[in-house]
């Protein structure tokens, strides 16, 4: 080590024993406003420290939520896919249902019908019961409006054009309706 660089340290050396002289007399004269001053960063660390768990624990619930509402929806596009699979089987069973018809709805189309509409019934979806129900533009989608048979059917849903769905209370897809006027 050379004179110059002993010197520097010497000199470093001197600057910090000087630092700490005037934290101890710091201290010494006044231990009171030093004290306050400590206590009041301890209380504004620990706000921060309760802030910051605060805001984590939130963030936590509402990922927690996120999770679930998006597992209860994530068989919403194959369900949406199926909805028209599933008119056309609610065509051809009403068609073979009726009496004028020739059709008829065999009984492993009827197994299938049925299977498919259970399985989609425990997945979530529920079919909106329209008819003789009160016009909702929330839950209905008015195609037309008709005049009312009678005075009891204004505002009343007459027919379905296209059932509406619900999957898991959520609508995925409004019902299509005639309305009495």
């Amino acid at each position: 080590m050379t004179k110059k660089d002993s010197e520097e340290k010497d000199t470093m050396i001197d600057h910090e024993s000087m630092e700490v002289d005037d934290t101890k007399e710091a201290l010494e004269s006044d231990p009171h406003t030093i004290e306050s001053e400590l206590e009041s960063e301890i209380t504004e660390l620990r706000d921060k420290y309760l802030r910051l768990i605060a805001e984590f624990d939130n963030f936590k619930k509402r990922s927690m939520k996120e999770r679930l509402d998006l597992m209860k929806t994530a068989s919403q596009d194959v369900v949406m896919a199926l909805l028209p699979v599933l008119d056309d089987f609610d065509r051809a069973k009403n068609a073979s249902d009726n009496e004028d018809s020739d059709e008829e709805f065999s009984d492993g189309v009827n197994l299938v019908y049925t299977k498919l509409k259970n399985t989609l019934s425990n997945k979530g979806l529920k079919e909106m019961e329209t008819n003789n129900e009160n016009f909702d533009p929330e839950l209905h989608e008015a195609i037309t409006e008709i005049p009312a048979p009678d005075a009891s059917m204004k505002g009343k849903i007459i027919d379905t054009i296209e059932k509406g769905y619900t999957l898991n209370d959520k609508i995925i897809r409004h019902a299509k309706v005639i309305v009495g006027k």
